[in-house]
C-alpha cells in the first residue's frame, strides 16, 4: 500500500475507521485515559482496561466535551475539550499507522452525524495538530456518505429508491436516496429523520427486550416506507451488528426487496469519498444534494470581455464548510452587488437579493473596484463580505467595509 486513505466515522459513544482497501473496520468506543502517576494516554477498551483496576481516569463525550468549551481535570491537571479531542485522535491514528509503518496518510475524511461548525473547526485544527495538511482532511454527514458507499456499488443497487436504518446506542435514523437523471446531469437526493423510537441497545441483551425492538422497528419500517418501491434496503450501526433479535423487522423489510447488512457503512463511505479526491476526475458524476451540501446555487452578473455573464459565488452540491470565494469586480453606475439565487430543485424559484453599498465613496464612474468574500455559516446562512478597494494612486482603497448574512 503506496498511501493510507481514511474515513472516520466520529461519534460521542463511538468511533469507525476504515482505511479504503481493507475489509476490516476498527471500532472503538470514543473514551480517552490518562494513568494517573504519569502522562500516558489509551483509547477504546483499553482506556475501559486502565480505569477498571484504578488506574486512570477516564473521559467520553469528548465531541460534546470540545462543542461545549468543556474541562475535565486529571491528576491536578486541567485539560479543555478541544486538547482531549486532539489526543484521542492522536492515539487512534496511531494505531492505524502502526499496521502500515512508512505508510504516508494521504487522504482523510471524518464523517460526522451532525455537521456544526464549531466542532469542524476543532477537527481542521486537530488535523493540522497531527502534522496532516488541511487540504488532505475533508467532513461530511454521514449522509452524504450513505450516498458515496451506495452509489459505490452496481448500478442496480440504487437504480430506484434507497432506504436505511441506522440503529446506534445514540440513536435510530431513517435515511432515504433517490438518483434522479436530468438532461444535463445527475443529482443524488438524499435526507434522514431522527426516529423518536430509539432504544437504548442494552434492551437487546433481553428475550423481552429485543421483542420490544422488533415491534418497534417494525412500526418505523411501516411509517417511513409505506408502498414504496425500493431497489434496495441497507442495515448500519452497531445494533445491526447481528439480526436475530428483530425476526419480524427483518422479514417485513426483506419482502420483494433486496437488504444490505454493513453495520461500518459510514466510515467506508468515508473512506470511498477519501479516495475521490485523489482523482482529477470524479468517480460520482452527480450532484449531491443532501446535509452538509448547498441546496441552492449563489451567482452574480458580471461583464466579461463585453458579454454579460452569471458568475458563481457558490454552486449547489458544493460543501457548504468548504465552499469559499472572492471576486473582485468593477462598479459600473452601480449602487448596490444583486445576488441570483438558483434553487437545485426548482430553478423556477430563483430570487434575487440586493446588497446596497451603502458608505462606499462617491467617485466617477467605473473607478471603484471593491472586493466580494463569500462564505457560510450552514448550508442555509451565506455571509457577504465587500470591501472597497478603491482605484490605484488615483482613488485610493477607504475602510469602508460591509458585512451581511444571505439566505439562501
Amino acid at each position: 500500500m503506496e498511501k493510507l486513505i481514511i474515513g472516520i466515522d466520529l461519534c460521542d459513544t463511538y468511533t469507525q475507521v476504515s482505511v479504503l482497501g481493507r475489509e476490516d473496520v476498527w471500532s472503538l468506543p470514543t473514551v480517552i485515559c490518562r494513568k494517573k502517576t504519569i502522562e500516558e494516554w489509551c483509547v477504546g477498551e483499553e482506556a475501559y482496561k486502565y480505569t477498571l483496576v484504578g488506574e486512570g481516569v477516564i473521559v467520553d463525550k469528548l465531541l460534546s466535551l470540545a462543542l461545549k468549551d468543556g474541562t475535565s481535570t486529571i491528576a491536578q491537571v486541567k485539560y479543555d475539550g478541544a486538547t482531549l479531542l486532539r489526543k484521542y485522535l492522536e492515539k487512534v491514528l496511531e494505531m492505524v499507522c502502526a499496521e502500515y509503518p512508512g505508510v504516508p496518510v494521504a487522504q482523510v475524511v471524518f464523517a460526522l452525524k451532525n455537521m456544526e461548525m464549531k466542532l469542524m473547526d476543532e477537527l481542521m485544527g486537530c488535523a493540522e495538530y497531527l502534522g496532516i495538511p488541511r487540504d488532505n482532511v475533508h467532513i461530511a454527514s454521514h449522509t452524504e456518505c450513505f450516498v458515496y458507499y451506495v452509489l459505490s456499488q452496481r448500478r442496480d443497487v440504487w437504480g430506484g429508491q434507497v432506504g436505511m436504518f441506522a440503529l446506534s446506542e445514540e440513536d435510530l435514523r431513517y435515511y432515504e436516496l433517490k438518483v434522479v437523471r436530468g438532461p444535463r446531469q445527475v443529482t443524488a437526493i438524499a435526507e434522514h429523520q431522527e426516529l423518536e423510537e430509539g432504544f437504548s441497545l442494552n434492551v437487546l441483551d433481553t428475550p423481552s427486550g429485543s421483542k420490544m425492538a422488533d415491534k418497534i422497528l417494525c412500526a418505523c419500517s411501516e411509517r417511513m416506507m409505506q408502498k414504496k418501491l425500493y431497489s434496495s434496503v441497507f442495515l448500519t450501526g452497531k445494533g445491526f451488528s447481528r439480526t436475530d433479535w428483530a425476526p419480524d423487522f427483518m422479514k417485513k423489510v426483506c419482502n420483494r426487496r433486496r437488504v444490505f447488512v454493513e453495520p461500518t457503512l459510514f466510515a467506508k463511505g468515508a473512506a470511498l469519498k477519501a479516495e475521490d479526491y485523489l482523482h482529477e476526475h470524479t468517480s460520482y458524476p452527480f450532484v449531491c444534494i443532501c446535509e452538509g451540501k448547498l441546496k441552492s446555487t449563489v451567482a452574480m452578473e458580471v461583464v466579461k470581455h463585453d458579454t454579460k455573464v452569471q458568475m458563481a459565488l457558490a454552486v449547489a452540491g458544493e460543501s457548504w464548510y468548504e465552499a469559499r470565494s472572492v471576486l473582485e469586480v468593477i462598479l459600473d453606475n452601480q449602487d448596490e452587488i444583486e445576488l441570483t439565487i438558483l434553487p437545485h430543485h426548482d430553478p423556477k424559484q430563483k430570487r434575487i437579493v440586493k446588497i446596497p453599498l451603502e458608505g462606499f465613496p462617491k467617485r466617477p464612474n467605473k473607478t471603484t473596484r471593491i472586493r466580494i468574500a463569500a462564505g457560510f455559516l450552514d448550508e442555509k446562512t451565506m455571509v457577504v463580505k465587500i470591501v472597497d478597494r478603491g482605484f490605484g494612486e488615483l482613488f485610493p482603497k477607504s475602510d469602508v467595509e460591509i458585512r451581511q448574512e444571505v439566505m439562501v
